[in-house]
């Protein structure tokens, strides 16, 4: 089992890291550019508004479907139909529900039709995932590899060709923006939902009410722990965009220090996808996680501690290169939003492992008392600190709530207390930040305006030899786990 996750996550790791950093640092962040810090920043806030309520989109199927087909794969036939029925019910609730919460908070005229071609996006967006959560269940790694970067793969087709040629002619804006990707969109979950149908034996929709009565009722507890991860992981922006004068800018200006979280959340999320039916096939057969947990810790941690210290010692560096405007307001923005990737990815090893063991009423807990602890937080922050000040509460946010689902998930597992692995993380983390700090005072006998990102280099690779010399990374056992499994 160890063998096909490590041969299917390097697959599915490969083909993100050439398609999504590009279309993250390259498109996303040129339409930026283009349009301007403050137009950018609207966009953000209602992208991320679009999100808030989508439990009506989804309503935990996914996540439900994903483990649900894992451990038994002859329902997709039986059940296909009848959720895609169910899907189409939900997006409608889902567009009247977010319009009707947007006009609540003040959007008016422009900003509400552009919240609706967001909420179809949204609708595309979670239709595709529950196509792929069908892929994933089925342990189609491979074919949902290719899905995942083929809607990314066509925006930079479509938007490269009108940020970077004159062959349309046509001046590019934020709407612009948003209409590509819902073609994009539109063009990938029509291929899904192709592939899913040929493997589901998929003949017409089914009207099934008693059916959606119990796949809801069994999805509720996911739903509602999407619902409120949802809104302690993107409400920040739109009380930033609601909340302060200049809204529209600070929420840009959270957005230019957030791209590069979000690249690194992207493979940690990947990862998450593939862990979850591979822990729920596990969990139901009795096989011992423990194993497959620590690889998954060492695999995702010690890189993200690694570019969480890189990035705090050279986040004006980072941010000059990518951008032109509020360069030291995005930095001292970044340097504290990229130590998020630290608990992201815990959350991403152990509350997928709590999920694909059906513990929803502890993660639930969990969640509220996040959502409440961040709105706090921002609230209190916001106003004194802006942009700075819904880093700060994201990051104690994610924090408190990976340190709890490391708790539960000893305590449900019996885990035992790996000494010797923190032992090993007390003596990284100084001495990575050491070797940061040694790579920008080290006297360069070139002088360039990118000699820093040499440095960076050097301070990479010189952390990542460090953790094989102390053992948190061991070639034998990953090469052992590669031959043998």
């Amino acid at each position: 089992m160890q063998k096909k996750f490590i041969q299917n996550l390097s697959l599915l790791l490969a083909v993100n890291l050439l398609i999504k950093p590009f279309w993250i640092l390259g498109v996303d962040r040129a339409v930026q550019g283009e349009v301007g810090t403050e137009a950018y920043g609207l966009y953000f806030a209602i992208f991320n508004f679009s999100f808030l309520l989508n439990i009506f989109l989804d309503f935990g199927i996914t996540n439900f479907n994903n483990k649900n087909i894992a451990q038994n794969n002859h329902l997709i036939n039986k059940h296909f139909s009848s959720i895609m029925v169910l899907k189409l019910m939900l997006g409608v609730f889902y567009m009247l529900f977010t319009m009707g919460a947007g006009y609540a908070i003040g959007y008016r005229g422009h900003q509400m039709w552009l919240l609706f071609i967001m909420g179809i996006n949204q609708f595309l967006a979670f239709m595709l995932m529950y196509l792929r959560s069908n892929l994933a269940g089925l342990h189609l790694f491979k074919t949902d590899a290719i899905v995942s970067v083929l809607d990314r793969s066509l925006m930079i087709l479509f938007c490269g060709l009108l940020l970077w040629t004159n062959v349309f002619g046509v001046e590019f804006s934020i709407d612009l923006y948003i209409y590509l990707q819902t073609l994009a969109y539109s063009i990938t979950v029509v291929i899904a939902f192709l592939l899913v149908m040929k493997k589901a034996k998929f003949v017409s929709l089914k009207w099934n009410y008693p059916f959606f009565v119990l796949v809801l009722k069994k999805s509720f507890p996911f739903a509602i722990l999407v619902l409120l991860m949802t809104f302690y992981g993107r409400f920040d922006t739109v009380i930033l965009e609601r909340m302060l004068p200049n809204g529209a800018e600070q929420s840009g200006i959270y957005a230019a220090a957030f791209r590069l979280l979000d690249a690194a959340n992207m493979m940690s999320f990947l990862f998450a996808g593939m862990l979850l039916p591979i822990f729920a096939r596990m969990i139901k057969y009795k096989e011992s996680v423990e194993q497959l947990v620590k690889l998954s810790f060492t695999i995702l941690i010690i890189p993200a501690c690694v570019v969480a210290v890189g990035c705090m010692f050279y986040a004006h560096e980072i941010m000059a290169l990518l951008y032109k405007e509020h360069v030291d307001e995005a930095a001292r923005v970044f340097e504290i939003l990229m130590w998020c990737f630290i608990p992201a990815s815990l959350t991403y090893i152990f509350g997928t492992l709590l999920t694909a063991n059906g513990s929803l009423m502890y993660l639930n807990i969990m969640a509220l008392s996040g959502m409440l602890f961040n709105l706090i937080f921002n609230f209190i922050l916001i106003p004194r600190f802006e942009s700075q000040g819904a880093a700060i509460a994201s990051l104690s946010t994610q924090t408190l709530t990976a340190l709890i689902q490391i708790l539960l998930a000893y305590k449900i597992f019996k885990f035992r207390f790996n000494t010797k692995l923190l032992i090993r993380m007390a003596v990284f983390m100084p001495s990575i930040a050491f070797l940061c700090w040694l790579s920008k005072e080290i006297s360069n006998p070139y002088s360039g305006q990118y000699v820093w990102i040499v440095q960076l280099m050097l301070y990479s690779f010189a952390s990542i030899a460090l953790a094989f010399g102390i053992k948190l990374l061991r070639i034998k056992s990953i090469f052992r786990i590669l031959k043998y499994g």
